[in-house]
């Protein structure tokens, strides 16, 4: 992936590292015996382990991660495009099938597929199979779109039409086989990389978005006071850091709202949920599991600190993709907070008051 194969850099990563001019961050993970079967959702533990290492040691906008594969590593990427809809922007399944599940997979997310005609080894049924889950999970309007004929060794790229602001849908039929890197014209495979039309294709649908908001729809967030306590809606109480500390690792629980310095959150353009000026809403230790206890540290931009506001109420913790919620559906004071896996329970609705 990163070498390019025989054909060197300018087919290194599908020919979009040599088109970035060093403008993107670009990184080839290695599943186990070569694949991806994402055993028990082991694989995008993983991805979730190398984006948190990725973004400790780079500047990363993370409103601009992408994921893309062939074949195994396409089923991969869908995956991805399942289970972390809020994490990654966009992705591009090339020649990819149902190999490495869909966890979730409910969420809007930018996708594009590319498939052959011919392909022995996946049949482009299966490519199109993935492609219907965004055409309905992004509103787009269903449609059969355009292929070539076998014969023609040509390829149409079709976007769907009516589908979310920020959630395209692309789809790309070629007359070939198993292959990320088709040629018009050339009735092979294995043609040099470098000159594949999916290289500007995918390279311009992934760039067609540039910086800024993750999820740019107005249906999928809301802009809250910027401001404020935040009020469970289970309970009645605000979202609080116990006894008042201001310490790294002090707890966050529910207490009865009384307009305390404590139980007064700021959000900010970049994600955060600050308390007291300089600490955030933080995910202890970066965890993802369930249960996983919500504190205050010191604000230092890491995914475990950036959470999302969403119109039904919930807020998202990003890094992890799970829910703020009030531990065991409790509602007296000194209740703790944690992370949980979003349930649309009342326990993890909140409100500003």
């Amino acid at each position: 992936m990163d070498g390019g194969g025989t054909s060197g850099y300018p087919w290194s990563y599908y020919g979009l590292r040599a088109l970035s001019n060093n403008t993107a961050i670009f990184v080839a993970p290695q599943g186990f015996n070569n694949g991806w079967a994402n055993s028990g959702g082991e694989d995008v533990t993983f991805v979730d382990d190398m984006i948190r290492r990725i973004e400790a040691d780079l500047c990363v906008d993370t409103s601009q991660r992408f994921a893309m594969g062939f074949s195994y590593g396409g089923g991969m990427s869908y995956a991805l495009a399942c289970a972390r809809a809020t994490v990654f922007r966009a992705v591009a399944v090339y020649s990819g099938g149902q190999l490495s599940g869909c966890s979730g997979g409910n969420e809007p997310i930018a996708y594009i597929g590319l498939h052959g005609l011919r392909d022995p080894v996946l049949n482009i049924s299966a490519g199109r199979s993935l492609r219907d889950r965004f055409v309905r999970n992004n509103g787009c309007t269903a449609q059969n779109p355009p292929e070539p004929a076998q014969g023609s060794l040509t390829h149409i790229v079709t976007y769907y039409s009516g589908c979310r602001a920020g959630y395209p849908v692309a789809w790309a039929a070629f007359d070939a086989g198993h292959t990320p890197g088709p040629v018009d014209g050339k009735p092979g495979d294995f043609e040099p990389g470098e000159n594949s039309w999916t290289r500007p294709v995918v390279w311009n649908f992934f760039t067609q978005f540039g910086g800024g908001d993750p999820n740019p729809t107005p249906t999928a967030t809301v802009s809250p006071p910027t401001s404020g306590a935040l009020k469970g809606a289970a309970s009645g109480r605000c979202l609080d850091v116990n006894g008042a500390s201001q310490a790294n690792g002090a707890q966050t629980q529910i207490w009865d709202c009384n307009g305390q310095s404590n139980q007064q959150w700021t959000s900010t353009s970049s994600g955060e949920l600050r308390v007291y000026g300089g600490k955030c809403l933080d995910v202890n230790g970066a965890g993802t599991a369930d249960g996983t206890s919500v504190i205050i540290w010191d604000c230092n931009g890491q995914n475990n600190q950036k959470w999302r506001l969403n119109a039904d109420g919930t807020i998202t913790a990003v890094g992890a993709n799970k829910c703020l919620d009030v531990s065991g559906y409790g509602t007296a004071n000194g209740t703790k907070v944690q992370i949980w896996t979003c349930t649309g329970a009342t326990n993890q609705k909140w409100a500003r008051a």
